[in-house]
């Protein structure tokens, strides 16, 4: 904090980067991204949003672990989203935001997010404002966490996917994965190291009658989503 001539107190100069310039330095280079596309008439040929999305993943140096098409429905939305959330870091889902009959991504998403990031849509809003106008008001594009992964759920149109890539997304995967798994999530269980070759088998799980299945995936064992 610094004075001004006449005396009034003025705020010091924001240092570039900053707390997030280091989080940034400190981010995973490779961070596990699923897609979903939710569409009536899409198909993943036909899907040019999906594949834009795939190919600027990828070109970043990130994975694609999972990609789906889907109809407009929250039972498939619901399924595809749970098991993206446990295969991947991030989730990016386009399509069934605005304000239709069909249009059932947003409410899907809010009922499974724990803690909301409200200035994705915020952010989208703004930038698509000044491509469209007025219109930009239809789009409910939503974030957030669900349990150990962000789900970013946006218009499934190639240029409102390229405006929440190029312009929020693009350089921030890594800062996200960086934040969500600092500290742990609130019922996410952190896997274990991998054993070496010569480790001992591991005992079943109590009440999984040893069965191979027993214990996989990221969350705890009976937790709801």
């Amino acid at each position: 904090m610094t004075d001004a001539p006449d005396g009034t107190p003025t705020p010091s100069p924001v240092q570039p980067g900053g707390s997030a310039g280091s989080h940034r330095e400190a981010s995973p280079r490779r961070v596990r991204v699923a897609i979903l596309t939710v569409s009536d008439t899409r198909t993943p040929e036909t899907d040019t949003s999906g594949q834009f999305l795939r190919a600027e993943i990828e070109a970043q140096g990130h994975e694609v672990v999972a990609y789906r098409v889907v109809k407009d429905d929250a039972v498939q939305i619901r399924s595809a989203l749970v098991a993206f959330t446990r295969e991947a870091t991030v989730v990016i889902s386009s399509g069934g935001t605005g304000i239709t009959g069909r249009d059932v991504t947003v409410p899907v998403v809010e009922s499974l997010i724990t803690k909301p990031i409200p200035g994705f849509g915020e952010l989208f809003r703004m930038l698509s404002y000044q491509q469209v106008g007025g219109a930009a008001m239809l789009s409910r594009a939503v974030a957030g966490l669900v349990r150990g992964a962000v789900v970013f759920a946006m218009p499934g149109s190639l240029n409102a996917v390229q405006t929440a890539w190029n312009g929020i997304l693009k350089d921030e995967l890594g800062h996200l994965a960086f934040e969500v798994e600092r500290h742990g999530q609130p019922g996410v269980l952190t896997p274990p190291p991998l054993p070496g070759p010569d480790a001992p088998a591991p005992p079943p799980m109590p009440g999984a009658g040893g069965g191979v299945a027993a214990g996989l995936g990221r969350h705890k064992k009976g937790g709801s989503l």
